[in-house]
């Protein structure tokens, strides 16, 4: 999510929320769902990450307007998720036990996405369609925090390879790549977002 808002030109206001706060019940109790990451646009409010996703899809012009490509950005868009919750289970429920079982997995977690790119003009287009969207920014996010476990996940994937590179060199999202705020964001557990969108309307937004 920081991703898509940086590389649109979005700014936010973002509260990090550590494990110890966290677990406090007045921040629970807070949370309709008693647990992060949580977004307000307006008097809209959103608790779980696809759901923030869609949105700001939705609101950025990143969803596709053809209801083929869409239900395919969903489809892909789901087992990014399905990636991202394995590798939450195992950073913060299994790291030093079920590391060297998960990186002898990660290659067949991955070869479904090389196969899309391959399918999509010979992997010269996005992962849908012809133009970035929200699933772009969440695979791409998805992929740089498994090359932190497995700096070679990528090496027989050529495709995937060259996407990670290509959208990395994206100015605006080169730029918040390198600072601080990109490390924080990678590296954190789990915050609380309020950004104020640059173009028209505040939105208040939490989110990992």
């Amino acid at each position: 999510m920081h991703m898509l808002l940086a590389d649109q030109g979005q700014s936010w206001k973002e509260e990090v929320v550590t494990m110890e706060t966290g677990m406090k019940d007045s921040l629970k109790a807070f949370c309709l769902y008693g647990q992060l990451p949580k977004f307000q646009d307006r008097n809209l409010t959103l608790y779980q990450s696809s759901a923030i996703l869609g949105h700001l899809g939705y609101s950025l012009g990143l969803y596709r307007k053809d209801q083929q490509e869409a239900a395919l950005q969903d489809v892909v868009n789901d087992v990014v998720e399905d990636l991202h919750c394995k590798y939450i289970l195992l950073i913060y429920t299994n790291y030093e036990a079920g590391k060297e079982e998960y990186v002898k997995a990660l290659s067949g977690y991955l070869k479904p996405f090389e196969t899309l790119l391959s399918q999509n003009e010979g992997g010269q287009a996005f992962i849908v369609g012809n133009q970035i969207s929200f699933v772009d920014y969440n695979l791409l996010d998805l992929l740089l925090i498994q090359q932190v476990l497995a700096h070679s996940c990528l090496d027989s994937f050529p495709l995937l390879s060259a996407d990670v590179v290509c959208l990395s060199a994206r100015p605006k999202l080169k730029a918040f790549l390198a600072s601080p705020r990109a490390s924080m964001a990678m590296g954190s557990s789990e915050s609380l977002w309020n950004p104020g969108w640059e173009a028209g309307g505040l939105p208040d937004f939490l989110s990992p």
